[in-house]
């Protein structure tokens, strides 16, 4: 393998990993943006109230994705095979 086909490698494995994780922390930002503005309206400034739905929302698309992120993956690595 050559210096340049390594460096291609690492490149796709960066952007598959940043794709792969892209809903999760998109919903975890979504989430945590709704409950920030609810609780700036309302005054209730609970930690936990902002965490929890975030950590709630993050695993749920986990869940949901799972599916997609394994077939992204698996893709990666079958393409970097010789």
């Amino acid at each position: 393998m050559s210096d340049g086909d390594l460096v291609e490698l690492v490149r796709q494995a960066i952007l598959t990993g940043v794709l792969v994780m892209l809903p999760v922390l998109l919903a975890g930002f979504i989430v945590a943006l709704l409950t920030g503005l609810v609780q700036a309206a309302t005054g209730i400034h609970e930690p936990l109230v902002g965490l929890a739905p975030r950590l709630m929302a993050m695993a749920a698309m986990l869940i949901l994705a799972m599916p997609w992120m394994v077939e992204q993956c698996v893709e990666m690595f079958r393409a970097a095979a010789p």
